[in-house]
């Protein structure tokens, strides 16, 4: 009997162990679609500056505003949240059409948003964006 509450306790160390490393393995998820943040997207217009900031063919990073704008054709724009679709993290660099997450290494194709490379398997959200006098306004009612 004396080794009888050595084996009880083992046994709720292991189930307390295993919880721990479910929460930790949870946290990690690859099934998140917002990271972090409960919105990812722009609850109200943001300016965003000059439009001819945004090269042809390729993609400008607003960190700060959480916003990826790409521009496939002269006058044609296309925005994304900055926010990586796995962890939440905020995207930290774009080289040509593709954002680079600096959390877990996931890579996205800034032209539709879909990810290259895991861990994220969801495309960033698009985000409305319209260049008004050359300037890129995004977000509702842009």
């Amino acid at each position: 009997m004396p080794g009888l509450p050595a084996a009880r306790r083992t046994v709720l160390k292991g189930a307390a162990l295993a919880g721990a490393a479910g929460l930790g393995a949870a946290a990690c998820s690859t099934e998140s679609k917002l990271g972090h943040a409960k919105n990812p997207i722009p609850t109200a217009p943001v300016d965003l500056g000059a439009a001819s900031e945004v090269p042809v063919g390729g993609a400008k990073l607003y960190r700060e505003q959480r916003l990826v704008v790409v521009c496939p054709a002269k006058g044609e724009y296309k925005a994304f949240s900055a926010q990586c679709t796995h962890g939440g993290c905020v995207l930290d660099k774009v080289e040509g059409t593709e954002g680079h997450c600096p959390c877990h290494g996931s890579r996205f194709d800034m032209t539709t948003g879909k990810p290259v490379k895991g861990p994220a398997t969801v495309p960033l959200p698009a985000v409305p964006v319209t260049a008004e006098g050359g300037k890129l306004v995004a977000g509702p009612d842009a």
